[in-house]
């Protein structure tokens, strides 16, 4: 049996959910999904320059899930930017 799930905490809620390449109408777009632990965890990270330790205790869970957490959004990211596909932040 699994482990259950943490409660992470997220202290942001985006008003903006969707990012997508200019002059392409959303109907012709794929979409990769990029969750809101994601999204918190880059902003931690990178807006607010934390170490890791720091924005895994910030988010309460550990910087092996937190590292992990970081490798997925930026492959996501990624993926959207060199393909021309949409983000949208999603609120699990």
């Amino acid at each position: 049996m699994p482990r259950p799930k943490l409660c992470r905490k997220i202290r942001i809620n985006p008003n903006i959910t969707y990012f997508k390449p200019q002059g392409v109408p959303m109907s012709v777009l794929e979409i990769v999904n990029l969750t809101i632990e994601e999204l918190e965890a880059l902003r931690l990270h990178n807006i607010k320059d934390l170490d890791q330790s720091k924005c895994a205790k910030m988010m309460n869970t550990s910087q092996s899930t937190l590292q992990r957490i970081l490798e997925s959004a930026y492959k996501k990211i990624t993926d959207a930017l060199v393909n021309g596909k949409a983000i949208e932040i999603i609120k699990q």
